[in-house]
């Protein structure tokens, strides 16, 4: 199939972001130190981001979105700085570079039905021409997402369950049908089943529509489920990249070497004996301490 969103890109360029941070030697925290990496839609892929908790993950989602401006180096939308973006330049990058959070409650607001989410997009980005077309394209989108619209149209967030709220936020990709999809831990407060459901989503829509996914997690199980290409950061750095594949069976730094060994077997009787921790430069450090007697 073909889609109105082929052929755009996202380049990060040598990009950081320090904060300001008290009791530090500089009175700054740098969060992302010189990234730099490309995602493209002309051939649709799934790209994964991977790290722990603070690693500056979450951080790159918000100055790709527009939501943080960085310190220091550039994000361009086809070549043009998405902070200096035209109005209809910024709307067109609006559109076409949408989000999925990781909180599938607080994106909604509790006081307005769910519908509300699906026809602020309808209406502001001109996905049809009559509000009888609008109803239609909604809920062809919802049934995309395996909903069914009957069963959640009308209805206040907190009356449908988590994985249903997620489903909504990925119905309004599908109304939109972006290039792009950054998603910031979009299933970590779902359920397995549920998660598997919202993962092969995201890989039908790349398929169906050659949208180009950002996928933000710390869990590996995911990304070799959606296989296609990662990179490692730690400490804001991206350390390795490549395919899923050859980074998860050839693993060249520590770091990522450490995430791979720190997946739980499924056998109660092995048990992690280090306490591990990483400096600065992302270099693995092991203490013989054990974590449980």
């Amino acid at each position: 199939m073909t889609t109105e969103s082929a052929g755009h890109r996202i380049d990060l360029d040598n990009v950081s972001q320090e904060f300001h941070a008290r009791g530090t030697t500089s009175g700054f925290m740098t969060a992302v130190d010189g990234v730099s990496f490309t995602l493209t839609s002309e051939a649709a892929q799934v790209v994964s981001l991977v790290g722990q908790s603070g690693s500056g993950k979450s951080t790159i989602a918000r100055i790709i979105l527009g939501l943080q401006k960085p310190s220091a180096g550039e994000v361009t939308y086809d070549g043009k700085d998405i902070y200096r973006l035209s109005r209809s330049g910024s709307n067109d990058y609006r559109r076409q570079v949408q989000p999925v959070f990781q909180d599938p409650y607080a994106i909604f607001n509790p006081v307005y039905r769910v519908d509300r989410v699906l026809w602020k997009a309808a209406h502001k980005f001109g996905v049809a021409n009559s509000r009888a077309a609008a109803e239609e394209r909604i809920e062809e989108s919802l049934t995309a997402v395996r909903l069914d619209p009957k069963q959640v149209l009308g209805r206040y967030p907190h009356q449908l369950s988590g994985g249903q709220r997620q489903r909504i936020m990925l119905a309004r990709v599908h109304l939109l049908r972006p290039a792009f999809i950054i998603a910031d831990e979009p299933v970590s407060m779902l359920d397995a089943q549920v998660r598997k459901s919202f993962l092969d989503i995201l890989l039908d829509f790349g398929e169906k529509y050659r949208m180009t996914t950002l996928f933000i997690t710390h869990d590996l199980s995911t990304v070799s489920y959606l296989g296609g290409e990662m990179m490692v950061i730690t400490n804001g750095k991206v350390v390795e990249s490549g395919s899923v594949h050859t980074v998860m069976a050839e693993p060249s730094h520590p770091y990522t070497r450490l995430l791979l060994d720190s997946v739980p077997r499924p056998d109660p009787d092995q048990r992690w004996t280090d306490r591990i921790t990483v400096d600065d430069k992302g270099d693995q450090i092991l203490i013989d301490q054990p974590l449980i007697d």
